[in-house]
């Protein structure tokens, strides 16, 4: 099995997003390397349209089959839930509900939480029962939501399991549980999952041990000492925010009075930048330039294994809404290494025109509007050229997917056997919401994001 390099940063088992962004970016990056082709033919195969570059399909699956195994064959609806200002600025959700409606016998429905209702105590949307919930944020959003509506339709949707991701997976969606991976219960978990877990300690005054176990008489004093190869990120942070990377932000005092003062903040050994990097040709100035860039790449899997892939491209980090973009993603079926493949494209589009150049970016703006392709913060950035991977490295990855997904079932195991207290700290009311509708491996959504390389990254220098 050909191997991948690298490690996961984090896990996402709340709300994880991106799964129908890399479709909309398939369709787009497919039509750009034809149109590029075009310009210059360049002699390899690329497939675009492999299955598990389309993740949405398998999370559209997944909904349409928790709806068949509580109705059966008959009819319903299957609400999308969203924070109310976002219903008309994250295309992926209302994308997700009129993927949901082609299903036979399914109606999609994105709505806010509040427009869910109770009727005659069954949880309905305008009067139709709804049948499986998907909820796209997290319960302390769902907490602070339900003091400002009445949310007793969502949360009875919770008490009778209809939500996914099961609420009752909020106690281990905390990057501290990377601490437990790495620690002393290192035996109870995968060999790869442990392999790809960078070393992770929640972040206070304490003494503990360090990456080459080695004795750390005073965690925040040696974080200072060794900044340039540490990350300080908050333990349930999300995009990016209050991320603190070493040599990326260079004073250490700043980083570590910061997470001091907001508390909760995870210290994690920082994984070499030119591993999860590849260089990218981008225009400005008037000319096509190879830009070093950072690649995630994150992996999206449920109950039946790898469901697919986001591939993302920025600074650090590369989260969309940190103003990141999104990476066509292409299968090499050329008999060629994946260095040599990218060092072709790359000296290809380098050697074209750049009057040519700008007229296939123009197309690939224009197809992203068409799209409705935008977060939050407006369009979002596709790269020009695709990101390669071998068959063979995803088999790997359908290979690392399920130990994953086995060893996130042991964390709650764990957690209801009361073993990782001081690890997961939660909110009583999050705690009480969360004990509503365990997991124990029924459908949900899990996001890991990988800092890897399949083997074009940068040589360092």
């Amino acid at each position: 099995m050909q191997e991948f390099l690298g490690y996961h940063s984090e896990w996402n088992l709340g709300s994880p997003g991106g799964w129908d962004y890399q479709r909309i970016t398939q369709i787009i990056g497919k039509a750009v390397w034809q149109r590029l082709n075009d310009i210059s033919p360049m002699p390899l195969a690329l497939d675009f349209d492999h299955p598990l570059l389309f993740p949405v399909y398998g999370f559209v699956d997944m909904l349409v089959g928790a709806h068949r195994a509580r109705e059966g064959s008959k009819p319903g609806v299957i609400a999308v839930v969203a924070e109310e200002e976002t219903l008309q600025d994250v295309t992926e959700n209302r994308n997700l509900a009129e993927h949901l409606s082609r299903a036979e016998g399914i109606a999609g429905a994105l709505m806010a939480p509040q427009e869910l209702e109770l009727v005659r105590g069954r949880v309905c949307w305008r009067g139709d029962p709804v049948s499986v919930i998907f909820v796209d944020f997290n319960t302390d959003v769902l907490l602070a939501l339900h003091r400002k509506h009445d949310l007793s339709p969502l949360l009875q949707a919770v008490r009778e399991r209809r939500v996914i991701n099961p609420r009752g997976t909020g106690p281990i969606n905390a990057k501290s549980m990377f601490e437990v991976v790495t620690g002393p219960h290192r035996d109870r978990f995968h060999e790869e999952t442990v392999r790809r877990t960078p070393w992770t300690r929640q972040f206070y005054p304490r003494r503990t041990t360090g990456p080459g176990n080695e004795e750390i008489p005073e965690l925040v004093e040696w974080t200072r000492a060794h900044w340039p190869n540490l990350v300080l990120k908050p333990e349930r942070g999300y995009s990016g925010r209050g991320v603190r990377v070493g040599a990326v932000h260079t004073d250490p005092d700043e980083a570590v009075d910061l997470a001091l003062k907001e508390g909760n903040y995870i210290v994690q050994e920082k994984i070499s930048l030119n591993l999860w990097a590849e260089e990218i040709p981008v225009p400005g100035n008037g000319r096509l330039d190879l830009v070093r860039q950072q690649t995630d790449f994150r992996c999206l899997l449920g109950p039946q294994g790898l469901l697919g892939f986001l591939g993302r491209f920025g600074g650090v980090p590369t989260n969309v809404g940190s103003g990141g973009g999104v990476q066509p993603l292409a299968i090499l079926r050329s008999p060629l290494e994946v260095r040599e493949a990218v060092a072709g494209i790359n000296d290809a589009l380098l050697e074209m025109d750049y009057g040519a150049i700008m007229e296939v970016v123009e197309m690939q703006n224009n197809m992203a509007v068409n799209h409705h392709f935008t977060y939050l913060l407006g369009p979002i950035k596709i790269a020009l050229r695709p990101r390669l991977i071998t068959e063979q490295q995803l088999e790997a990855l359908e290979h690392y997917a399920l130990g994953l997904w086995s060893d996130c079932l042991t964390l709650e195991r764990m957690w209801l056997d009361g073993e990782l207290a001081g690890v997961v700290e939660i909110d009583a009311e999050e705690l009480e919401i969360a004990r509503w509708q365990p997991w124990q491996g029924s459908n949900a959504l899990i996001a890991s994001d990988g800092l890897f390389s399949f083997g074009a990254h940068p040589e360092p220098s």
